[in-house]
């Protein structure tokens, strides 16, 4: 008899009575978790193809396998709903048809959540509904687990974010988020080979972290003995590559980074980083632009979307301001010709954060924007020209000292995209470098570690060039029209609940009991 422990019980989501259904059917010999089954149609090409059916059935036959989710029993006669990944599909089953035995056990021991395979000829109820006439069917998979009660809506948040997999069973419009998410990916990417660029893989694991300002997830390599880190992004090793010839590359990459987890931000995250050779950030803010207004439009079938209440256009093109220019407009503050003394009491009157790490003029600029500009920022616009003290990674800007030529892209509040003219200096590259070792010193742990190896690389040359990344998740949020990042990832991050429910499964399948 299979039992579950204290613990397991704790654990698992096992139900009683259907275990007992499971062992019933163990006990009449029959494998109630099946290896194959022969597949020759799906649910929505057979609704679209029959849509004028009549009473009559179908001369030809299909064989359709899903999940049960919902049973309808009529004496002698059964109606279930069965759904595979395309669509749902009504079945009917009949004792005179399947015989008494067939049916009584589909009648005792066949739960919604099963999963069963299905032969039968098309037809058309009564009411109108297009039905599967079961002529066979066999058990693929017994489930232990009771779906939601409402199982046409699980609302349980946590739940739905902890258990993906439930939240894909009951929540079909949950399916469509990420069927989104895979066209957007394959259309980037194809998008972007079309244009001559090369799909490249860098480490992972790196000795020494950079390309963005983060702290890093730490381990350790036994036979090399020494530290390594997860990447925080490819920028580098994508760069070494355009010094190595390669002119047009990019990496669509999973990043971490060991921070807070919020609605925007999610410790393992995906990332679209492409770089070009004699391109200035001029050139990357126009690819930009076309690349995410024509992944909305393939996605979405319009440039214009609905996000968050707001209506948000991405038809090109897109305003450009510098960032000084954005705070003048948003906040009426000129703040490269305001004295230091004034910043900080209008800082503090506004209960700016981190005023305290603001030297300059440019400093304030930033805090300024990023804590009171951006979320005004809602239809796209790209923001240009960033103070070099937040920029250690772009070119001097050609015309303003202590700027760069750096570009974010903004939508709804959000940053979506950030790129610049690389920096190909190995000289400046190094001073910068040093720059960021100095605020690590005091205490800014995301600052930039030193690269010498990166630094090298430059030394052999590095062609002039451009470069962006792009965030997959977030561009995703606006595919779906969700403000949520965990609703737009798989398997987002969660606090670990207590106990280890893989070592009680663990236990299960070693003891045989199943």
């Amino acid at each position: 008899m299979i039992k579950l422990g204290g613990k397991e019980k704790e654990l698992l989501e096992f139900d009683e009575s259907k275990l007992k259904k499971l062992q019933e059917i163990i006990n009449r010999g029959i494998v109630p978790y099946a290896y194959r089954f022969d597949v020759n149609a799906k649910a929505a090409e057979i609704k679209k193809r029959f849509k004028s059916a009549t009473h009559e059935r179908s001369k030809e036959s299909f064989r359709v396998a899903g999940r049960l989710y919902a049973i309808r029993i009529h004496g002698r006669a059964i109606f279930a709903d069965l759904r595979d990944e395309s669509d749902k599909i009504q079945i009917y089953l009949r004792e005179d048809t399947l015989g008494k035995e067939k049916f009584k056990f589909f009648k005792d021991l066949i739960d919604t959540g099963d999963i069963i395979g299905v032969e039968g000829n098309v037809f058309k109820t009564k009411m109108g509904e297009l039905t599967i006439w079961v002529n066979d069917y066999c058990l693929l998979a017994k489930s232990l687990c009771l779906l939601p009660e409402k199982f046409h809506r699980l609302q349980n948040i946590e739940k739905r974010y902890r258990q993906r997999y439930v939240d894909l069973i009951v929540n079909i419009d949950v399916r469509e988020i990420f069927v989104r998410r895979s066209k957007a990916i394959h259309f980037i990417r194809n998008f972007l080979i079309n244009r001559g660029f090369l799909e490249v893989e860098t480490p992972i694991l790196q000795p020494i972290y950079g390309g963005a300002n983060a702290r890093p997830f730490e381990t350790y390599h036994n036979f090399l003995e020494q530290k390594l880190y997860l990447r925080i992004a490819p920028e580098l090793y994508l760069k070494r590559l355009v010094v190595g010839g390669f002119e047009k590359v990019f990496e669509i990459a999973k990043n971490f980074r060991n921070e807070s987890i919020d609605s925007l931000h999610n410790p393992e995250f995906t990332m679209i980083e492409i770089y070009e050779a004699y391109k200035d950030y001029n050139d990357m803010m126009d690819l930009t632009e076309e690349l995410i207004a024509s992944t909305i439009k393939e996605v979405c079938g319009s440039y214009k979307i609905e996000f968050a209440n707001q209506k948000i256009d991405f038809k090109p093109k897109w305003p450009k301001l510098t960032m000084e220019e954005a705070v003048k407009k948003n906040l009426g503050i000129d703040v490269l010709n305001t004295p230091l003394e004034e910043l900080k009491a209008i800082a503090k009157e506004k209960r700016l954060v981190d005023v305290e790490h603001a030297s300059n003029q440019r400093e304030f600029l930033v805090l300024f924007f990023e804590q009171l500009v951006e979320k005004k920022l809602i239809q796209p616009i790209f923001i240009l020209d960033f103070p070099v003290e937040v920029s250690p990674l772009a070119k001097p800007h050609r015309k303003k000292e202590g700027f760069t030529e750096r570009f974010e892209l903004f939508v709804a509040g959000l940053e979506l995209a950030n790129g610049f003219s690389e920096l190909n200096d190995p000289i400046e590259q190094k001073k910068r470098f040093e720059e960021q070792e100095k605020k690590r010193k005091l205490g800014m742990l995301e600052a930039q570690r030193i690269d010498y190896d990166y630094i090298n690389a430059l030394g052999y040359g590095l062609p002039p060039a451009a470069g962006v990344g792009i965030g997959i998740d977030r561009l995703a949020l606006f595919l779906a029209n969700k403000q949520s990042i965990k609703e737009v990832i798989l398997f987002p991050q969660m606090k670990s609940t207590r106990g280890s429910v893989s070592k009680i499964v663990g236990k299960i399948l070693l003891s045989g009991a199943v």
